[in-house]
């Protein structure tokens, strides 16, 4: 109990509530031990608290804020209630007065905090290309393209947001984990800068009428050392809310994208699938990568670049044995398209009721657009999803989907045919339409609503697309590493396309509508790409122009498949080691992230015999240690401990 003491006092130490808490022996030894914290936000006090609670008596002791949609807050009649169940915190919004009225945003904390400006983070996006690192005085965007300012996403003025899950490490061996457990309605945020922290849930201007209530999105808050512990439990919660979709094996195949881009032609398929039928079936999946559809939302019409008939081959690719995969963005369409002109009421308003072009609130897509985005509350459209998707299956062999673009489908700043229906709603009845149509297929999310999308796909794109580079490799590395935790657990993660060979379409565009930029490639970096992929535990996808590959390449892809079982564990966010055991054999990734040659030596239990598993070369038997002298700069190692 004085250790707790410490710890609590340290996080805040004026907190008399925490004093009482400790005095009353609310917080029991057990609690302490089990790591549970609660942060209450209290009225009075103003200040942010952490303690080791008895949840359910904390909960009681916090106060959040309910917004209506003019700003201001709303009347006493409008009661925001919790309960705590099994270390989760589930709050409800009650109507107890005689008046319909719009929230705008619960806001269950927000109150200054004492954690130090240096306090490493990571937050996940609302997209799945929008992730934050860095610390709370100085939070960075990982990559380009963020939920604020690529998707124009609102949030709370003057403080850095971030959605679903924020993983605090305020020092080298303590660390907090707060997310959102459930996506069913609502959006979860975490805004703060360096002296705040606000957690808030965005009720989209809902109505909400009297004797009525809303169900919140429940939430988790713990403590721990470890960091693969702490997200291996917020997995399980996850499941608990949203039961995953479960594909085995993990899928393994070629997608025509990084190496033909949108230009892709029938013949080109045809080659790389009767490659793969004569040297490496296990690539089971051909995924042919946009470029078939005249349009964005005609899928069952044929563009030029097939002759009018992708089904012919979708046939070939199942003659040569292997499973065609096909790309759809399902909830986009081209202004041109027959589906946009044929069916303007399927699609999201604005407030003047007629279609909203996206890229007025939002980006507008980054080829045959602006897009407008589909309003799968409408129940026509729904049916259409369903009906189009069941075509691809059935009749066109179709048993893999990669979907795309699916963010639209959770558009945010448009009206719905459902008034009470949310954006995350709107999405999630889209793809529940979609899965009806595709049975047994395996379901591929990509720039998809994260969160939202859980129970809803098998595989989840974990980083932006890749391109041959280093700086590609080192940064869709980082994205992918950062959510490897989740492969296996909530879903299997794709961390893209491995490359090998130096085809790069030059039509291949990223999500802002440019170009690509491609770069000299070493083997060593190769390597560090290769060794990546595989720590990831996700699936395998070969990117290249595969007759072209030479026979030494040829054998790292043969290599790499079939996948690991698992995702390699890395002690903290530097991913310079990572390990999985697989049976008796115990797997090491060593990864050099730096632009100069660095030792490093490796502990192990026991006599083992080392290969590198890329080049076979024999390291020798080692008795509880190995020392590399020099890694390569941006090099990879895969250690196969015997």
């Amino acid at each position: 109990m004085k250790t707790a003491r410490r710890l609590l006092a340290a996080l805040h130490p004026k907190s008399k509530f925490l004093a009482i808490m400790m005095d009353m022996k609310i917080l029991s030894k057990t609690m302490m031990r089990q790591g549970v914290i609660v942060l209450c936000f209290l009225v009075g006090a103003g200040h942010l608290r952490a303690d080791v609670a008895s949840l359910q008596a904390s909960l009681n002791a916090a106060q959040g804020s309910v917004f209506l949609s003019d700003g201001t807050a709303a009347p006493e009649e409008i009661v925001l209630s919790h309960t705590v169940k099994a270390g989760e915190i589930h709050s409800t919004l009650t109507n107890r007065g005689t008046k319909f009225v719009r929230i705008s945003e619960v806001v269950l904390f927000d109150a200054p905090h004492t954690l130090p400006a240096e306090t490493r983070l990571y937050g996940e996006g609302f997209t799945k290309l929008s992730q934050t690192a860095g610390t709370f005085g100085k939070p960075q965007n990982i990559g380009d393209f963020s939920d604020h300012k690529h998707y124009r996403i609102p949030a709370p003025q003057g403080l850095f947001t971030v959605y679903n899950m924020l993983s605090l490490a305020p020092e080298r061996d303590k660390r907090l984990l707060l997310a959102f457990t459930s996506s069913q309605r609502f959006a979860g945020r975490f805004s703060f800068n360096s002296e705040r922290l606000r957690v808030s849930q965005d009720l989209e201007n809902l109505e909400l009428p009297p004797g009525k209530s809303f169900t919140l999105e429940s939430m988790s808050v713990e403590s721990g050392t470890d960091r693969e512990v702490l997200l291996d439990q917020l997995a399980r919660r996850l499941n608990n809310n949203h039961p995953p979709l479960k594909h085995n094996p993990i899928p393994c195949g070629w997608s025509s994208w990084v190496c033909f881009g949108p230009g892709v032609t029938s013949k080109d398929v045809a080659s790389n699938s009767a490659w793969i039928k004569h040297n490496l079936p296990a690539l089971k999946y051909v995924q042919i990568d946009d470029g078939y559809q005249p349009w964005m939302g005609d899928w069952l019409d044929t563009g030029k670049a097939f002759g009018g008939g992708v089904q012919n081959v979708l046939k070939q690719i199942r003659a040569d044995g292997l499973e065609p995969a096909l790309w759809v963005a399902p909830f986009v369409a081209s202004p041109e398209s027959k589906l946009f002109k044929q069916h303007p009421d399927w699609f999201m308003k604005d407030a003047d009721g007629k279609p909203l072009r996206s890229d007025k609130v939002t980006f507008g897509g980054w080829r045959l657009g602006p897009w407008y985005a589909l309003d799968a509350t409408h129940p026509d459209a729904q049916k259409w999803l369903e009906e189009t998707f069941r075509t691809m299956t059935r009749d066109w062999g179709v048993t893999y989907f990669k979907l795309d673009a699916n963010y639209w489908g959770a558009m945010h700043g448009a009206k719905l045919h459902d008034p009470a229906a949310t954006r995350i709603e709107a999405y999630r009845r889209g793809m529940q339409a979609i899965l009806r149509g595709t049975g047994n297929s395996f379901i591929l999310g990509c720039n998809h609503p994260l969160w939202p999308s859980l129970g809803l796909i098998h595989g989840s794109r974990s980083s932006m697309d890749i391109a041959r580079s280093c700086k590609s490799f080192t940064d869709t590395g980082r994205e992918n590493l950062y959510r490897s935790w989740q492969n296996g657990k909530i879903w299997t993660i794709d961390p893209d396309s491995l490359l090998l060979g130096d085809a790069t379409s030059k039509d291949v565009m990223g999500p802002d509508g440019k170009p690509v930029t491609t770069g000299n490639v070493t083997f060593d970096n190769l390597l560090f790409h290769a060794t990546l992929l595989r720590a990831t535990g996700g699936m395998l996808l070969s990117g290249d122009d595969l007759p072209k590959l030479t026979p030494n390449l040829v054998s790292i892809l043969r290599k790499a498949v079939p996948p690991t079982k698992g995702a390699f564990r890395f002690a903290d966010e530097s991913f310079t080691t990572g390990r999985f055991t697989d049976g008796n054999t115990e797997w090491i990734a060593l990864l050099n992230w730096d632009d100069v040659p660095v030792k490093r030596v490796i502990e192990f239990k026991g006599n083992k015999h080392i290969k590198e598993y890329w080049t076979d070369k024999n390291l020798g038997c080692h008795e509880g240690s190995i020392e590399i002298p020099a890694m390569p700069p941006r090099s990879g190692m895969l250690l196969k401990l015997d």
